[in-house]
């Protein structure tokens, strides 16, 4: 799964430098959004975000591409690999890896609840 990001003024720290807090949210955003198009109908919950280490600064007017692909699926859990590359408005093609990450879901009832998950389905 991929999808795209602009940073915006809102998203900046008092430095001007993208809120590390935020890229890690829309991180989130993408694995849970990649499990649930995976297994239509279940309910996931992250459990664990590994290797927290920003590896670039990242400035306003960025373009940010989430890259997101299954890596290990478990009888409740399931692990995303998600990936973060850099484009700047003027260079639309020389992307670079800024950050990178496994993100694990695990599947859960209406009460929060882990239960075993069903064969994947192709998103």
């Amino acid at each position: 799964m991929q999808t795209y990001k602009l940073v915006m003024p809102g998203d900046l720290n008092h430095y001007g430098f993208l809120f590390g807090g935020n890229l890690l949210k829309w991180v989130d955003e993408v694995a849970w959004i990649a499990a649930t198009l995976h297994y239509p109908g279940m309910n996931f919950v992250t459990v664990a975000i590994d290797n927290v280490q920003f590896k670039k600064s990242i400035r306003q007017g960025s373009i940010l591409r989430f890259e997101c692909e299954l890596e290990r699926q478990g009888r409740t859990s399931v692990q995303f690999r998600v990936q973060v590359f850099r484009n700047s408005p003027e260079e639309t093609e020389n992307a670079e890896v800024v950050f990178s990450t496994v993100v694990t879901m695990v599947r859960v009832d209406e009460l929060g609840q882990k239960m075993p998950l069903e064969v994947a389905v192709a998103p």
